[in-house]
């Protein structure tokens, strides 16, 4: 069976660029399951739509069957239009996890993300990879760190693309998605009895990785 490492946790615990390193280091596919939602919530602002009205959930729903999304190395494309930008935005990001709660659009999505599970591996990130996804993955970890981490290092993120940034509602937004992704009765986030948990608050990048990669070896 190809082996699979799911890495899952909070919004900005660093688990995109963890895993996109540790994909590299071992040769294997990378999936990033939240620019998917993320995609879907740019299809759905630019047709108009909202997952807060009840009106407008049928046809979310459909998009969610029939999204027509590619990688193409570090670029995400929606209907054939680079969208590796539009996607990254923090509205963008708000929207995708509200979507993310409709049992409908995750089963619509959920084919699209197992379908990059290819030779010779896959390493996934997320925050129900190891839990729905990919429940036999080789390795599950639950990467986190404090919000007040993760808040500075959005905030350093978005103040280096050249953007205004506001800590303290940066800091407000992680904390409500927090409670939100735990407390939705679909694919709560929080660690599996089967997940290994990395608190990468104090460490490294490097060090975060290499423990990752150290764990699959000895899996």
């Amino acid at each position: 069976m190809i082996p699979v490492i799911a890495i899952d946790g909070p919004t900005a615990s660093g688990k995109g660029t963890v895993a996109s390193l540790v994909a590299g280091r071992l040769g294997f596919h990378y999936l990033d399951s939240g620019a998917i939602y993320r995609v879907l919530a740019v299809a759905a602002a630019q047709a108009g739509l909202t997952p807060s009205s009840a009106e407008d959930l049928p046809a979310l729903i459909q998009m969610a069957w029939s999204l027509p999304v590619e990688f193409q190395g570090d670029h995400v494309l929606l209907s054939g239009a680079d969208v590796s930008s539009s996607i990254r935005t923090e509205q963008a990001g708000l929207m995708a996890s509200q979507l993310a709660v409709v049992p409908d659009i995750r089963a619509g999505l959920l084919q699209r993300q197992r379908d990059f599970r290819q030779s010779p591996g896959l390493v996934a990130d997320g925050r129900d990879m190891g839990s729905v996804v990919f429940t036999d993955a080789k390795l599950k970890v639950f990467l986190t760190a404090s919000a007040q981490v993760r808040a500075e290092r959005r905030f350093k993120q978005i103040e280096g693309r050249g953007q205004q940034a506001d800590f303290q509602a940066i800091y407000d937004d992680l904390v409500a998605r927090d409670a939100r992704d735990m407390q939705r009765a679909v694919a709560p986030l929080k660690p599996y009895p089967d997940s290994r948990v990395l608190d990468c608050s104090d460490i490294g990048i490097d060090q975060v990785v290499n423990t990752i990669i150290d764990w699959y070896l000895n899996a």
